[in-house]
C-alpha cells in the first residue's frame, strides 16, 4: 500500500528530509507529536538498519515489495551493492523525471507517468518504476507541452545533477550516465541497508 499521509511529518519522524529540500526540519527540527523527540530511546542495531531502510525507501517513494526486488538486483551485480542499489533507484522513471524537472516532486513525477504525460525513446509510457537505461531520451509528451505544473516546473529549477542532460524548450532530457555514490545522499548509510536485508536473505 503506497503511502497516503504527510511527507513533512514523516520527515520529521525520520529525522532525514525524504523531499530532499530540507523544509520540512527547518522549521521544526524535531518528531511530529506534543513530546517531539523527547521520549526517544536510543535505537537498537536493527532499529538503525530499519531507520536507514526507511529512509531510502521514503526518500524514491517505493513500496516494499518493489524496494526488496531492486535490491534484489543490486545483489546480483558485480558492483557495491549498496552503491548499485541506489543507482537502481536513481534510474527508475518517476525518479529522472523529477531529476529534469518536469515536477517539483517525485510524487508529482509520478503523476506525470501515470497520466501518460511523458515518453521514452518517443513512446509514450504510464510504468513509474521502469528502469531506464543510459542514453535513454525522456520528454513531455507533445499533448502535454502546455501543462502549467511542467512550465512552472521547468522555470523553477536552479540546475540538474551532473547524471542527466535537459533541453528545456524541447521539454526533454536524457540519462547521460549512473550517479557516482559521492552525488547521491551523504545522510543515508546504505551499508545498513544492506545488513538489514542479509539477514532476511
Amino acid at each position: 500500500m503506497r503511502f497516503r499521509g504527510s511527507d513533512w511529518k514523516r520527515s520529521r519522524r525520520l529525522g532525514f528530509s525524504t523531499l530532499e529540500t530540507g523544509k520540512e526540519l527547518a522549521r521544526r527540527p524535531y518528531g511530529p507529536g506534543q513530546h517531539g523527540n523527547s521520549r526517544k530511546k536510543k535505537p537498537s542495531e536493527y532499529g538503525k538498519q530499519l531507520l536507514e531502510k526507511q529512509k531510502l525507501r521514503f526518500t524514491y517513494g517505493v513500496n516494499e515489495r518493489q524496494f526488496r526486488r531492486l535490491f534484489l538486483l543490486a545483489v546480483k551485480s558485480k558492483e557495491v551493492t549498496g552503491t548499485r542499489f541506489m543507482q537502481i533507484l536513481e534510474s527508475r522513471l518517476d525518479n529522472l523525471v523529477f531529476r529534469l524537472g518536469f515536477a517539483k516532486t517525485r510524487k508529482a513525477a509520478r503523476q506525470l507517468v501515470n497520466h501518460g504525460h511523458i515518453t521514452v525513446n518517443g513512446s509514450k509510457l504510464d510504468i513509474p518504476s521502469y528502469l531506464c537505461a543510459i542514453n535513454d531520451v525522456i520528454a513531455v509528451n507533445e499533448k502535454s507541452k502546455g501543462l502549467v505544473a511542467i512550465k512552472a516546473s521547468l522555470e523553477n529549477i536552479a540546475g540538474t545533477v551532473a547524471y542527466v542532460s535537459v533541453n528545456k524548450e524541447k521539454m526533454e532530457g536524457s540519462f547521460v550516465r549512473f550517479p557516482e555514490r559521492n552525488e547521491l545522499s551523504q545522510d543515508i548509510n546504505e551499508a545498513q541497508i544492506v545488513e538489514y536485508y542479509n539477514r532476511l536473505l
